[in-house]
Protein backbone atom coordinates (compact mmCIF):
# COMPACT_ATOMS: atom_id res chain seq x y z
CA UNK A 1 0.00 0.00 0.00
CA UNK A 2 1.74 3.31 -1.12
CA UNK A 3 -0.80 6.14 -0.39
CA UNK A 4 -0.50 9.31 -1.95
CA UNK A 5 -1.87 13.08 -1.17
CA UNK A 6 -2.37 15.53 -3.43
CA UNK A 7 -3.97 18.63 -3.54
CA UNK A 8 -6.23 18.37 -6.74
CA UNK A 9 -9.51 18.83 -8.15
CA UNK A 10 -9.14 16.12 -10.68
CA UNK A 11 -11.43 13.70 -9.38
CA UNK A 12 -14.70 12.18 -10.98
CA UNK A 13 -17.88 11.84 -9.29
CA UNK A 14 -18.17 8.16 -9.56
CA UNK A 15 -14.90 8.06 -6.89
CA UNK A 16 -16.47 10.59 -4.86
CA UNK A 17 -19.78 9.30 -4.03
CA UNK A 18 -18.56 5.73 -3.53
CA UNK A 19 -16.02 7.21 -1.05
CA UNK A 20 -19.09 9.00 0.67
CA UNK A 21 -21.96 6.40 0.32
CA UNK A 22 -19.09 3.86 1.93
CA UNK A 23 -18.95 5.87 4.52
CA UNK A 24 -22.53 6.45 4.79
CA UNK A 25 -22.55 9.95 4.55
CA UNK A 26 -26.04 11.69 3.38
CA UNK A 27 -24.50 14.19 0.91
CA UNK A 28 -24.28 11.20 -0.83
CA UNK A 29 -27.76 11.73 -1.93
CA UNK A 30 -27.00 14.60 -3.85
CA UNK A 31 -24.37 13.84 -5.64
CA UNK A 32 -24.30 17.09 -8.86
CA UNK A 33 -23.99 19.18 -5.70
CA UNK A 34 -21.58 17.26 -3.29
CA UNK A 35 -19.28 17.43 -6.47
CA UNK A 36 -19.36 20.69 -7.21
CA UNK A 37 -19.05 21.81 -3.44
CA UNK A 38 -15.84 19.81 -3.29
CA UNK A 39 -14.99 21.29 -6.73
CA UNK A 40 -15.50 25.38 -5.66
CA UNK A 41 -14.19 24.52 -2.18
CA UNK A 42 -10.88 27.09 -0.84
CA UNK A 43 -8.67 23.68 -1.30
CA UNK A 44 -9.21 19.94 -2.07
CA UNK A 45 -6.94 17.62 -0.29
CA UNK A 46 -7.16 13.90 -1.77
CA UNK A 47 -5.46 10.52 -0.62
CA UNK A 48 -5.06 7.60 -2.95
CA UNK A 49 -3.57 4.13 -2.87
CA UNK A 50 -2.37 3.79 -6.84
CA UNK A 51 -5.41 4.80 -8.50
CA UNK A 52 -8.37 4.67 -6.32
CA UNK A 53 -9.40 7.43 -4.24
CA UNK A 54 -9.81 6.42 -0.29
CA UNK A 55 -9.90 9.70 1.53
CA UNK A 56 -10.29 13.86 0.92
CA UNK A 57 -10.46 16.62 2.98
CA UNK A 58 -11.97 19.61 1.75
CA UNK A 59 -11.05 23.14 3.47
CA UNK A 60 -13.68 26.30 2.99
CA UNK A 61 -11.67 29.18 3.87
CA UNK A 62 -12.04 33.24 3.56
CA UNK A 63 -8.53 33.33 2.22
CA UNK A 64 -6.86 35.43 4.78
CA UNK A 65 -8.43 34.69 8.49
CA UNK A 66 -10.69 31.86 9.07
CA UNK A 67 -11.17 28.04 7.56
CA UNK A 68 -13.47 25.69 8.67
CA UNK A 69 -13.10 21.90 7.59
CA UNK A 70 -16.57 20.35 6.74
CA UNK A 71 -15.32 16.97 5.27
CA UNK A 72 -12.57 14.50 5.92
CA UNK A 73 -13.69 11.22 5.09
CA UNK A 74 -11.25 8.00 4.91
CA UNK A 75 -12.67 4.38 3.31
CA UNK A 76 -13.77 2.12 6.29
CA UNK A 77 -11.51 -0.04 4.44
CA UNK A 78 -8.23 2.43 4.95
CA UNK A 79 -9.60 4.03 8.54
CA UNK A 80 -7.11 3.28 11.35
CA UNK A 81 -3.67 3.34 9.33
CA UNK A 82 -3.26 7.49 9.42
CA UNK A 83 -4.18 8.52 6.35
CA UNK A 84 -6.89 10.76 7.98
CA UNK A 85 -4.16 11.96 10.20
CA UNK A 86 -2.00 12.65 7.08
CA UNK A 87 -4.59 14.63 5.41
CA UNK A 88 -5.58 17.10 7.97
CA UNK A 89 -1.94 17.56 8.78
CA UNK A 90 -1.94 18.76 5.07
CA UNK A 91 -4.51 21.28 5.69
CA UNK A 92 -3.75 22.32 8.51
CA UNK A 93 0.13 22.97 7.51
CA UNK A 94 -1.59 24.94 4.75
CA UNK A 95 -3.55 27.26 6.64
CA UNK A 96 -1.19 26.76 9.76
CA UNK A 97 -1.14 30.84 10.02
CA UNK A 98 -4.74 31.50 9.93
CA UNK A 99 -6.53 32.66 13.20
CA UNK A 100 -9.30 30.47 13.37
CA UNK A 101 -9.56 26.70 12.36
CA UNK A 102 -12.79 25.06 12.59
CA UNK A 103 -14.81 22.04 12.28
CA UNK A 104 -17.58 20.06 14.04
CA UNK A 105 -17.52 16.40 14.96
CA UNK A 106 -19.45 13.72 16.60
CA UNK A 107 -18.67 10.65 18.37
CA UNK A 108 -15.45 8.83 17.78
CA UNK A 109 -14.26 11.45 15.74
CA UNK A 110 -14.02 13.73 18.59
CA UNK A 111 -10.89 12.03 19.98
CA UNK A 112 -9.38 11.86 16.51
CA UNK A 113 -9.43 16.08 16.23
CA UNK A 114 -8.42 16.04 20.01
CA UNK A 115 -5.25 14.70 18.83
CA UNK A 116 -5.22 16.65 16.03
CA UNK A 117 -4.89 19.60 18.71
CA UNK A 118 -8.83 20.63 18.42
CA UNK A 119 -10.42 21.93 21.28
CA UNK A 120 -14.32 22.91 22.01
CA UNK A 121 -13.85 26.87 22.11
CA UNK A 122 -14.81 28.07 25.12
CA UNK A 123 -18.54 27.28 25.91
CA UNK A 124 -19.71 26.91 22.12
CA UNK A 125 -22.48 24.73 20.78
CA UNK A 126 -23.25 24.07 17.36
CA UNK A 127 -25.91 25.68 15.73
Amino acid sequence: MEITLSETRDIKIEEVIELYKANKWSSAKVPDRLYKALLHSHSLITARDGDKLIGLGNPISDGYLVVYYPHLLVHPDYQGKGIGKMIMGRMQEKYKDFHMQMLTADGRAIDFYNKAGFDRAGKTQPM
